[in-house]
């Protein structure tokens, strides 16, 4: 995958004002200012060594709160079906998540589209306590094909711009 995606993506988790601007110049003034709550709570993001080592994804985002794996994509196609590598990517970011009490995430960004181009997943796994656990709810796992295998559908995945809201809105 580009790591020009996986830099886009770290500038806007780590609270880049620059880097959040960048991703968010078409959007709404409403979506513009759900994204730029993370510049008051920002996570510390580190790219995995040797990114796409089994379980570990491309970014692993971290806050006293919480954190989670992040595997990024990118697709001038709004759907990506899982086969080969990219499914044994997420068969291992599943069974880390559960081994961990982790929350996978998957980034997906549909290059050329105007607006939220960003859309995020959780990876299902058990183990889920706290902050993970009530996020589990809100975050839309990877649907299924007929077939039962988990796929990506930009359509339906959360737009960055409500993950961020969520997960950096004002705690008391």
């Amino acid at each position: 995958m580009g790591k020009q995606y996986e830099r886009e993506l770290r500038n806007v988790l780590i609270g880049s004002t620059e880097g959040v601007r960048a991703v968010t110049k078409s959007c709404t003034t409403l979506e513009r200012a759900e994204a730029m709550k993370v510049l008051n709570r920002p996570f510390l993001v580190l790219r995995a060594a040797g990114s796409g080592v089994a379980g570990v994804g491309d970014l692993l985002a971290i806050r006293g709160d919480v954190s989670f794996p992040i595997e990024v994509k990118s697709s001038a196609k709004p759907i990506i079906y899982l086969s080969g590598r990219t499914m044994e990517q997420y068969d291992a970011l599943r069974i880390e998540g559960d081994r961990c009490g982790l929350m996978p995430i998957y980034a997906l960004r549909l290059k050329g589209q105007r607006g939220d181009s960003w859309r995020m997943f959780r990876v299902e796994t058990e183990n889920l306590r706290g902050r993970l656990r009530t996020l589990a709810r809100l975050i839309p796992s990877l649907p299924l094909t007929s077939n039962g295998k988990p796929h990506l559908d930009w359509f339906k995945g959360m737009p960055l711009h409500q993950f961020l809201s969520f997960l950096c809105a004002e705690r008391e």
